[in-house]
């Protein structure tokens, strides 16, 4: 099956650039660089893996000090070398005495689909000259986000950032069900110990990742780019009112997170993304004015991306790859970063 969008996407890329569009899906470029190197993966995201295997954990990042394959929106795979937990940092940023920014959320915090350092992450590193840990991880909600600072945060933080992007709300409709991630909620003495579980994580995405490649078959597929719009979900159930339950459930949430964050002596700040769609002016997202509720009721400082960023702009395509529905590019990562940091500054 050949997806329309995708093709789109290569042929703009094509007649601007000059350039030959990256053909191949993420598993066939897996499958190429492996030949040349055993230490190659894909980013696998946490909840393909089975709640019910012998380890008993739940991973929340992907596998270990690996040169990592991530996505293709802007004609080529973006890939980077993941850190000792699975994240896409450089290793010794764990060896850091302080950290200035902690940062939570899903691809868009993760990087998708650009290279360091051009991910916030990187900016907001260059921007201040200090110390920064990208925790974020493709389709991690905010019940993994929490989980991912319970299970990382470390005292030394400065600042803890919570990425919001508007898709959260539908997140929380599936993490719900997780029962690892409702032990959080339910237990704050609850821990998987993850970061002394790196290497059963590792085998246990590999085996993932393996049973995935033996499902496919990598030669019949005539699916371009990847096969990222299968998972993310930039698709109308962003556009789903979200029923009061799951709205009272992430203010929850967002309360637990801040109380961590506060009990850690650590600034707490949600950053708010717009996805294209609200960007486009096509609609106004419904759930905004109900996160700018919560969070002004849990006086948790916000940075309103889509308001000092996104409204100013008169122009606001500019900020995803061939002004196409997806991720951002580097010009929209790099506006964030500076208005985030601006921001704290102040």
């Amino acid at each position: 099956m050949v997806i329309k969008k995708n093709i789109k996407r290569a042929k703009l890329f094509e007649k601007e650039t000059g350039k030959k569009f990256d053909y191949r899906n993420q598993y066939q470029v897996y499958l190429d660089l492996k030949k040349n190197n055993k230490k190659i993966t894909t980013v696998v995201f946490p909840y393909s893996n089975p709640l019910k295997n012998k380890f008993g954990i739940f991973p929340l990042g992907g596998i270990s000090n690996s040169q990592t394959i991530f996505c293709n929106e802007g004609g080529f795979y973006a890939i980077y070398e993941s850190d000792r937990y699975g994240f896409n940092n450089q290793d010794d940023e764990w060896d850091n005495k302080n950290i200035e920014y902690f940062l939570v959320g899903d691809s868009f915090t993760h990087g998708a689909c650009v290279e360091r350092p051009h991910d916030i992450a990187s900016v907001l590193r260059d921007l201040s000259g200090n110390n920064v840990l990208n925790l974020g991880y493709a389709s991690n909600g905010p019940m993994m986000e929490y989980a991912v600072l319970r299970e990382y945060l470390k005292p030394n933080v400065k600042n803890v950032l919570w990425i919001y992007y508007e898709n959260d709300f539908t997140d929380i409709q599936n993490e719900i069900y997780n029962h690892f991630l409702k032990a959080y909620i339910k237990d704050l003495n609850f821990s998987q110990k993850l970061r002394f579980k790196q290497n059963q994580i590792d085998e246990l995405i590999q085996n993932t990742l393996n049973n995935e490649m033996k499902n496919r078959n990598i030669s019949k597929e005539k699916n371009i780019i990847n096969n990222y719009y299968e998972f993310i979900k930039f698709s109308k159930l962003r556009r789903i009112i979200v029923p009061v339950s799951q709205k009272n459930n992430l203010k929850k949430i967002l309360k637990l997170a801040k109380d961590l964050t506060n009990k850690n002596n650590s600034n707490f700040s949600l950053i708010y993304l717009p996805e294209y769609n609200h960007s486009k002016k096509k609609f106004v997202n419904k759930n905004y004015r109900t996160i700018k509720k919560i969070v002004n009721e849990l006086d948790i400082q916000m940075i309103d991306i889509y308001k000092e960023v996104f409204q100013k702009q008169k122009d606001p395509l500019i900020f995803f790859p061939l002004r196409l529905e997806g991720h951002y590019n580097e010009t929209g990562y790099k506006k964030i970063a500076e208005t985030i940091y601006d921001s704290l500054k102040e």
